[in-house]
């Protein structure tokens, strides 16, 4: 049986510091699908089209990663792409206490699924989508935050 988990999130840019989890879980995994959640309280800063093309770019050479979009709960989209885990990244103890909430209403509602939590690396830390925006927003070089196709989509908006 093929061990397949959902890294969800909204990726809104994805970062360097998704990429260490998922890069570092396919170690773990047969295949990763990145489900880019739509969330209906978020205005996204970039399209759905243009996060689904980074990620195929990013991933073009590894055809266990694979992205899609879902709406509604996570554990719906686990049981469409047959996913019996969800992975997450903590980076603080904070993100662990938020993210074990969750993952213990997701086992309530699915007692098939596990939630899987990766630490990530020291140097991605203060890596957040939130933060990156922050500094994308406000014309900051957000180049050491993110993937190289991110960057230069970014750096020709300016």
């Amino acid at each position: 049986m093929q061990r397949i988990c959902l890294f969800p999130g909204t990726f809104d840019p994805i970062t360097v510091g998704h990429l260490d989890i998922i890069y570092r879980s396919l170690d773990l995994f047969d295949k990763v699908y990145i489900g880019i959640g739509r969330n209906a309280a978020k205005v996204p800063m970039f399209s759905e089209d243009q996060r689904i093309s980074w990620i195929n770019e990013i991933f073009k050479g590894e055809p266990r990663v694979k992205a899609v979009f879902y709406e509604g709960l996570t554990v719906d989209c686990c049981k469409k792409v047959k996913a019996k885990f969800i992975l997450r990244g903590i980076r603080y103890v904070n993100d662990f206490e938020y993210e074990k909430a969750i993952a213990d209403m997701n086992r309530s509602l699915d007692h098939d699924i596990e939630t899987i939590f990766l630490t990530c690396l020291p140097q991605y830390t203060s890596v957040a989508s939130t933060l990156v925006r922050d500094v994308i927003r406000n014309g900051g070089d957000a180049s050491p935050f993110l993937p190289d196709v991110v960057n230069t989509t970014v750096s020709n908006q300016k």
